[in-house]
């Protein structure tokens, strides 16, 4: 039948890999590159927080010496009315200088987070059409919302407080060993022991984090899924098992992130392990310097603030450590993302405008200097992928300027891919299609699509107002413009019926609309665009009768002034067009009009009585 076609939808992805597989890694110097470029827009003020935050250390690092000091006037007799203000000031500014420091760096943070979600999904909204069909939508969103995320603390963690952490650590030790280089060596050699074990579980940590990462964006994959067939799930009663689906990538993302939790507690219990038997060990090993008078007691007290204070910076780095393998999983899908291959960079508005778009006064005539469009297909193939059956074998026809232009045939005979080539969504594989004898693939991007109106199999509706939904594609549009196609498409009665008309809500996808109104929305809006070619796929297959045939009078006055391809639905819009291209199996297969295709071609000889019948009985 002349039913709904399929042939434009590419393959789903390859299901049955090993979902626990860790998607691609990069090396750390990569990793450090690609972090330095997010980074680098905002290095003065990581600087300047940086700073802030050395400072702030090193008046911490002050108060075990200044303590050492109060002792030892204790012990000589001496006021400490002074030693005490120098001691209570260093605290008060050591506070406020961090918590400025850290404003500073979170704010920097949240900046390179902000950063890195535009340039993202700058790149994502100009994916070609191939990629984006072979990822999930879901996880593309993980990837902007979630991923991005990490890179906030990798910015404060693994980045400037592993700087400053080292440098402080470097710091306290320089003080440790000044005050008893015997007391230094045992902290050292203790460490040291404990920190190896520790290096040993960061791999363990970023490859758990990176497939806990891979787990929310299937979660995101699940949830996307769901609700984009909300209706369809609790009509089939499905509920109970879509519910099992989300939890089954629920469980995945917790299996995965407990992994990542337990190695991560290590890490982090390792930093107390080490104070507190360096502790013990400098304890007792300096109690007996004090003994036998090789160091005072104050300086045992000061070496045991410094140790208590060390643990502060060698958390810092050890957090460091594990933020850093977290964000390196993160930064490994963002780049895998920002890796994909996209389209040009579209031209200003107004460069492109000229060729779909005219001024109102003209509306009706084609745009000035250009007029309908004329298509050929030149020996065309296409396949999705290099692995998958070709789409088109040889496909070859001229659509003169003007006029309409019928693609029929079964499901699957390539009539929608038709549509994807001329769009440049897909590129053929081989042979050449063309716009008014130039190659596709040699027009500016905006400009051929500026020339193009285009209905989707499915009419999607964008959330938002109708007004939105209307100029989507003409922002320029008048009110007059508005109205003018309002009636044509027969939607100015439910424009008068909207609470708010122009300015209705129209819910998530068009879901308060019926499937006929959102047909006739995105109709109206390729019409608003004044196209000089206008593509319809199966564009009136949810349209009443009545409105079927207001919209095949518009289509009809369309195509007197601009150049129209369908993909028919109905045997009465077939009726309408100038010349009709049959398809099947990925090949013309016949050209001519109603009459002439009836009597000499027997498919659509069939196909055309199969609908009559339809017609006759329904």
């Amino acid at each position: 039948m002349f039913g709904v076609s399929s042939d434009s939808l590419p393959p789903n992805p390859p299901s049955g890999a090993d979902d626990d597989a860790p998607g691609p890694r990069l090396s750390a110097r990569e990793t450090w590159r690609v972090l330095y470029e997010h980074i680098r827009p905002h290095r003065p003020v990581i600087a300047l927080g940086a700073l802030l935050s050395l400072v702030g250390s090193a008046c911490a690092l002050s108060q075990p010496i200044a303590t050492k000091t109060l002792v030892d006037r204790l012990g000589d007799d001496e006021p400490i009315a002074g030693i005490l203000l120098v001691l209570s000031a260093l605290v008060l500014l050591g506070t406020a200088i961090e918590a400025v420091a850290q404003y500073v760096l979170e704010r920097a943070a949240e900046s390179v987070v902000f950063t890195a979600r535009r340039r993202l999904t700058g790149r994502l909204l100009r994916l070609r059409v191939s990629e984006a069909d072979r990822i999930p939508p879901g996880d593309l969103m993980s990837r902007v919302t979630s991923d991005t995320t990490l890179l906030r603390a990798v910015t404060t963690q693994a980045m400037v407080a592993g700087v400053t952490g080292a440098l402080t650590v470097v710091a306290t030790i320089v003080m440790m060993g000044v005050l008893d280089p015997v007391l230094l060596g045992v902290t050292i050699g203790v460490m040291v022991l404990i920190g190896g074990a520790t290096a040993l579980v960061m791999p363990k940590i970023s490859r758990a984090t990176q497939r806990s990462q891979e787990a929310v964006g299937e979660i995101s994959t699940v949830l996307e899924r769901a609700f984009g067939a909300f209706r369809t799930i609790k009509a089939s009663g499905a509920e109970r098992r879509e519910t099992e689906t989300v939890w089954n990538a629920t469980r995945k993302a917790w299996r995965h992130g407990v992994q990542a939790a337990k190695w991560q507690s290590l890490a982090a219990s390792s930093v107390g392990l080490s104070v507190q038997v360096s502790f013990l060990a400098v304890l007792g090993i300096g109690g007996a310097r004090v003994a036998s008078e090789a160091i005072e007691v104050s300086t045992l007290i000061a070496f045991l603030l410094l140790l208590f204070y060390l643990i502060e910076p060698v958390s810092q780095l050890v957090s460091s450590a594990t933020q850093y393998q977290e964000g390196a999983a993160a930064i490994a899908r963002i780049t895998e993302a920002e890796r994909l291959e996209t389209e040009p960079e579209a031209e200003p508005r107004e460069a492109a405008a000229e060729g779909g778009r005219q001024d109102p006064a003209t509306a009706g005539e084609p745009a000035v200097g250009d007029g309908p469009a004329a298509v050929a297909f030149e020996d065309v193939t296409f396949r999705y992928r290099e692995e998958l059956p070709p789409v088109h074998q040889g496909v070859s026809f001229t659509v003169p300027s003007g006029g309409m232009t019928a693609f029929v045939g079964p499901s699957g005979a390539g009539k929608s891919t038709v549509f994807g080539l001329i769009e440049r969504f897909y590129d053929a594989t081989g042979g050449r299609v063309s716009l008014d004898g130039r190659d596709v693939r040699d027009w500016p991007l905006a400009e051929l699509r500026a020339a193009i109106g285009y209905v989707e199999q499915d009419a999607p509706v964008l959330a938002g107002t109708l007004r939105e939904n209307l100029v989507f594609a003409a922002p320029d549009a008048t009110d007059e413009d508005i109205r003018e196609v309002l009636v044509r498409t027969r939607l100015d009665t439910l424009v008068e019926r909207l609470p708010e008309g122009l300015d209705t809500r129209v819910g998530h996808r068009g879901s308060r609309l019926s499937g006929g109104e959102r047909q006739r929305v995105a109709i109206a809006r390729a019409l608003l665009r004044r196209p000089r070619l206008l593509l319809l796929d199966e564009a009136t297959s949810q349209l009443d009768a009545v409105n079927e045939l207001a919209l095949r009078d518009t289509v009809a006055e369309a195509a007197r002034h601009t150049t129209v391809l369908v993909v028919a639905h109905r045997l009465s819009t077939v009726l309408l067009a100038d010349r009709i291209v049959v398809m099947e199996a990925g090949r013309v297969r016949a050209v001519g009009t109603h009459a002439e295709l009836v009597a000499a071609d027997p498919l659509y000889g069939e196909l055309a009585a199969t609908q009559f019948l339809a017609t006759a009985t329904g």
